[in-house]
Protein backbone atom coordinates (compact mmCIF):
# COMPACT_ATOMS: atom_id res chain seq x y z
CA UNK A 1 0.00 0.00 0.00
CA UNK A 2 1.48 3.34 -1.43
CA UNK A 3 1.77 6.23 1.50
CA UNK A 4 -1.37 7.56 0.42
CA UNK A 5 -3.56 4.84 0.82
CA UNK A 6 -1.85 4.32 4.64
CA UNK A 7 -2.79 8.30 5.00
CA UNK A 8 -6.39 7.38 4.05
CA UNK A 9 -7.07 4.32 6.23
CA UNK A 10 -5.83 6.65 9.13
CA UNK A 11 -7.47 9.12 8.90
CA UNK A 12 -11.12 6.65 8.14
CA UNK A 13 -9.70 4.49 11.24
CA UNK A 14 -8.83 8.04 13.15
CA UNK A 15 -12.89 8.92 12.06
CA UNK A 16 -13.74 5.41 13.06
CA UNK A 17 -12.64 5.32 16.68
CA UNK A 18 -13.47 8.73 17.64
CA UNK A 19 -17.22 7.54 16.84
CA UNK A 20 -17.43 4.38 18.23
CA UNK A 21 -15.75 5.80 20.86
CA UNK A 22 -18.27 8.59 21.40
CA UNK A 23 -15.72 11.00 21.27
CA UNK A 24 -15.87 14.89 20.24
CA UNK A 25 -13.27 14.37 17.45
CA UNK A 26 -10.03 15.65 16.98
CA UNK A 27 -10.31 17.63 13.26
CA UNK A 28 -9.05 16.24 10.04
CA UNK A 29 -5.39 16.17 11.03
CA UNK A 30 -6.11 14.58 14.89
CA UNK A 31 -8.08 12.09 13.48
CA UNK A 32 -5.42 11.35 10.58
CA UNK A 33 -2.51 11.20 13.73
CA UNK A 34 -4.99 8.81 15.79
CA UNK A 35 -5.62 6.98 12.35
CA UNK A 36 -1.74 6.09 11.67
CA UNK A 37 -0.61 5.91 15.43
CA UNK A 38 -3.26 3.40 15.99
CA UNK A 39 -2.77 1.33 12.81
CA UNK A 40 0.91 0.62 14.29
CA UNK A 41 -0.59 -0.03 17.61
CA UNK A 42 -3.17 -2.50 16.22
CA UNK A 43 -0.50 -3.94 14.13
CA UNK A 44 1.76 -4.65 17.01
CA UNK A 45 -1.42 -5.91 18.57
CA UNK A 46 -2.10 -8.68 16.03
CA UNK A 47 1.45 -9.49 15.57
CA UNK A 48 1.33 -10.16 19.39
CA UNK A 49 -1.84 -12.06 19.50
CA UNK A 50 -0.29 -14.17 16.48
CA UNK A 51 -3.01 -13.13 14.73
CA UNK A 52 -2.16 -12.28 10.36
CA UNK A 53 -5.49 -10.55 8.61
CA UNK A 54 -5.06 -10.98 5.43
CA UNK A 55 -4.53 -7.80 2.91
CA UNK A 56 -5.92 -5.84 1.17
CA UNK A 57 -8.24 -1.99 2.77
CA UNK A 58 -10.79 -3.58 4.54
CA UNK A 59 -8.31 -5.88 6.86
CA UNK A 60 -6.15 -2.90 7.15
CA UNK A 61 -8.66 -0.46 8.08
CA UNK A 62 -10.65 -3.12 10.37
CA UNK A 63 -6.13 -3.21 12.25
CA UNK A 64 -5.89 0.43 12.17
CA UNK A 65 -9.19 1.52 14.12
CA UNK A 66 -8.82 -1.21 16.83
CA UNK A 67 -5.37 0.38 17.39
CA UNK A 68 -7.05 3.80 17.29
CA UNK A 69 -9.41 2.72 19.76
CA UNK A 70 -6.68 1.27 22.35
CA UNK A 71 -5.30 4.53 21.49
CA UNK A 72 -8.05 6.77 22.54
CA UNK A 73 -8.76 4.59 25.68
CA UNK A 74 -5.22 5.18 26.46
CA UNK A 75 -5.29 8.78 26.20
CA UNK A 76 -8.62 9.37 28.21
CA UNK A 77 -7.06 6.74 30.88
CA UNK A 78 -4.20 9.32 31.07
CA UNK A 79 -6.32 11.98 31.05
Amino acid sequence: MGLIGFLIIGLIAGWLAGKITKGSGFGVLGDLVVGVVGAFIGGFLFRLLGLFPGGGMLPSLIVATIGAIVLLWLIRLVK
